[in-house]
């Protein structure tokens, strides 16, 4: 494809060229201090014969007169030459922009000329804005074709964040909204626009000429990014209702210069310490093979001129009559200082790295970053995604990106809309394998607000994967969904704070309560399908020890008890871990359901609580069970449960099974051998013989504590607070029993 062909050329010119610090362009040389003394006079002499062949290079193209062909220019090729090979291993140097940009523009060469011109514009440091300003106005004269001026508009695009101040620049903004009555020009110039506009250029007119445009060409998506932008400045301006899935706004124009970027920022940035600031924990290597890598850090270049302006001037940066741009945000006090006029960077990426942008979205909630950060990620996802781009297989650098973006979703606690949208495209597309930690983690930060139709958008892609995966993917999943439980109940109790009693929260109630079910009905089928594995049991468990608690602790109306396929797999695991699990969550069920039972009697109108007496029923079906087995030996006879261990005693009699009914006591229980054997070992050493029956009477009392003393505190809450009140109502009437 053309766009690989154009990213693989520059990345052959990187390769061979020495690893040198990119500032020695201009300050002379900075050495590395582990190069030896003959590298570096090597060094100094290859660059010194670069400079001097950039300088008679530049001097010659600025000096041609007339149209000028490259067939049969052996002179011209060979500046050429030069000014290609200093782009792509040095960068350019500011002044040399206002040169090549004029002669660019200015008609002086062929297309040819001027194409390879305009791909060797390659920053070493930054872009001055009087070259773009006067390179604007040879736009407006329109002595180049329009191939060129299409050309010129893409790196504008690609170096906007390069350009070292952009006052002069926005003060054009009438100038290029003039050009979208171009067809061919307008999906780049309001790409142009969309980095440019403020607040203050949403205003009537503009929007009404912006109304024009559309009713004439339609719903355009370059068009309506600029709308979305204006819409969010003076919505009452723009009548047009705007389409709320995401568009890929704008086309990717970075081709011809993105890998030849990335080369040059490495080597400019190195691994210093601002660097390593932008990213968030510790510091990672920067990509040359994809854009989306190069975009989560803040462009350098207007960072080397941080010193200097400090030195003129030390107040500047505080000052109230400028914007304060991003790269130059270091420290907190910095971001307080200057928190209502910071100014955000084109590559919305960088902002995911930055800590300190982070705490800016957590604190301002302005809807054009997240507009911007929305248009981005969505774009980069789609292009980026492994298994839905057939040429693309650096799932590594993919990897490493859907990680940033968990970083972030954890950072800010909240999911990004594109992130979610990508999700609901790609899901059922997935293999399972590529990226599964990421993917899944990235599910968990879906938003409570979002879903209209959750099952066929996740639930239905996501159970085929599930049944048809290894055990390891199955407890994935659990997590995540945990996850994903705990973060919409968080949100919701965030919700139910900020509102009234009296709102409504059936929707919410709805999506919460569905999610449990869903996981219940999937791990009913999941322990059949692994044979009732301790290990899945174990995330199972995990996942209904925070739904258990949904009542009391996050005050949303939902009891939900886990299914007779979850509760007496873990009644009869073979895992004391897991069955202490199950005590601790039947205890916290009990606490709900009395304070769910006290505030349906008092206070139902006003929490407008929606239980029924399933969950009741229920509970004190596997509590009648539970003490059954653990405490009473009568789980066979008492249990009620549809689908519970209530056998006919023929049936059980043929099982030849001796002392049938305490198979299942704390004594006998396949969970609680181990401990029985160390207890009868403690209070009778010469018995050899391990005869159960001495555990009874105060012995059995001495090992309740026993148990207690091995850190099972769920099955002793569990018996502290059932055992004594279920087993008395069952030598009367067990089905009576109350929670």
């Amino acid at each position: 494809m053309p766009r690989k062909q154009s990213s693989r050329t520059p990345k052959q010119h990187v390769r061979s060229k020495s690893q040198t610090d990119l500032s020695a362009w201009r300050k002379g040389g900075r050495i590395d201090s582990e190069k030896s003394l003959q590298n570096q006079s090597a060094n100094d002499q290859k660059y010194d014969s670069q400079e001097g062949s950039l300088k008679q290079a530049l001097s010659y193209l600025e000096k041609v007169q007339g149209r000028v062909a490259l067939k049969k220019n052996s002179v011209l090729q060979k500046h050429l030459n030069a000014v290609e090979s200093t782009a792509l291993t040095q960068g350019l140097p500011p002044e040399g922009f206002e040169i090549l940009l004029n002669v660019v523009l200015s008609g002086k060469f062929a297309d040819t000329v001027n194409t390879c011109l305009l791909k060797c514009l390659i920053p070493a440091s930054v872009i001055p804005e009087n070259s773009v300003v006067k390179a604007v106005s040879w736009l407006c004269v329109r002595k180049c074709s329009a191939n060129i001026q299409l050309l010129f508009l893409k790196w504008l695009i690609t170096m906007f964040d390069f350009i070292d101040h952009k006052e002069q620049l926005r003060a054009l903004y009438g100038f290029f909204f003039f050009f979208l009555q171009d067809d061919k020009m307008c999906p780049f110039v309001c790409h142009v626009l969309y980095l440019l506009t403020r607040k203050e250029n949403g205003e009537s007119d503009l929007c009404e000429l912006k109304n024009h445009f559309i009713s004439d060409s339609g719903m355009q998506s370059h068009l309506q990014a600029l709308l979305s932008l204006y819409k969010l400045y003076c919505p009452e301006q723009v009548t047009i209702t705007l389409p709320g899935k995401m568009k890929t706004y704008f086309k990717n124009p970075e081709g011809p210069w993105k890998a030849a970027i990335a080369a040059v920022r490495q080597r400019n940035q190195g691994t210093s310490a601002l660097s390593q600031r932008m990213f968030l924990g510790t510091s990672q290597p920067q990509s040359r093979k994809r854009k989306w890598n190069a975009q989560l850090v803040i462009p350098a270049s207007s960072t080397n001129n941080l010193g200097e302006d400090r030195q003129k001037n030390s107040v500047c940066l505080y000052s109230t009559n400028e914007t304060f741009p991003v790269e130059q945000l270091q420290t907190f006090p910095q971001l307080l200082q200057n928190i209502h006029r910071l100014e955000f960077p084109s590559r919305m990426g960088s902002v995911l790295t930055n800590p300190l942008l982070l705490h800016y979205m957590n604190c301002v909630k302005d809807e054009s970053i997240y507009l911007r950060l929305y248009y981005w990620m969505g774009q980069m996802l789609q292009e980026e995604c492994t298994w839905c781009v057939v040429d693309n297989s650096s799932e590594e650098e993919f990897k490493s990106f859907l990680e940033t973006i968990y970083k972030s979703e954890c950072f800010l606690q909240e999911g990004f809309s594109a992130c979610e949208e990508f999700l609901y495209k790609t899901l059922p597309l997935w293999d399972g394998l590529c990226c599964r930690s990421e993917v899944l983690s990235l599910l968990s930060w879906i938003s409570l607000s979002s879903f209209s139709d959750i099952k066929s958008y996740i639930y239905d892609p996501l159970a085929q994967l599930f049944f048809t995966s290894s055990i390891y993917f199955k407890c994935s999943v659990i997590e995540s969904l945990k996850e994903l439980l705990q973060n919409w109940l968080n949100e919701s109790q965030m919700h139910l704070e900020l509102s009234s009693l009296n709102t409504p929260l059936s929707g919410q109630v709805k999506t919460v309560a569905e999610l449990i079910f869903f996981v219940g009905r999937i791990s009913t089928v999941a322990l059949r399908l692994e044979n009732n594995s301790s290990f899945l049991l174990y995330f199972i468990l995990d996942f209904y020890g925070t739904v258990c608690d949904v009542y009391l602790k996050y005050n949303l109306p939902i009891l939900i008890m886990p299914p007779a396929g979850v509760f007496y797999p873990a009644l009869l695991s073979m895992d004391s871990v897991n069955l202490n699990q199950l005590c601790y969550i039947m205890y916290r069920y009990r606490a709900n359901l009395i304070a769910a039972k006290g505030n349906e009697l008092t206070k139902k109108k006003i929490l407008q609580l929606e239980f029924n007496e399933r969950a009741y029923q229920e509970y004190n079906q596997y509590t009648i069970a539970m003490v059954g087995c653990l405490w009473t030996s009568s789980a066979f006879q008492k249990d009620t449960h549809a689908q519970g261990l209530c056998m006919d005693d023929k049936l059980l009699s043929k099982t030849a099974v001796k002392e049938l009914k305490t198979s299942f006591n704390i004594v006998y229980h396949p969970a609680m051998m181990g401990y029985s054997i160390e207890f009868l070992q403690q209070i009778c050493p010469d018995d050899a013989t391990f005869n159960f029956k001495l555990i009874k009477g105060r012995r059995w009392d001495w090992y309740l504590e026993y148990l207690y003393m091995q850190g099972l505190k769920g099955l002793k809450v569990f018996i502290e607070s059932s055992i004594s009140r279920v087993s008395q109502a069952t030598c009367s009437r067990a089905e009576n029993v109350e929670a």
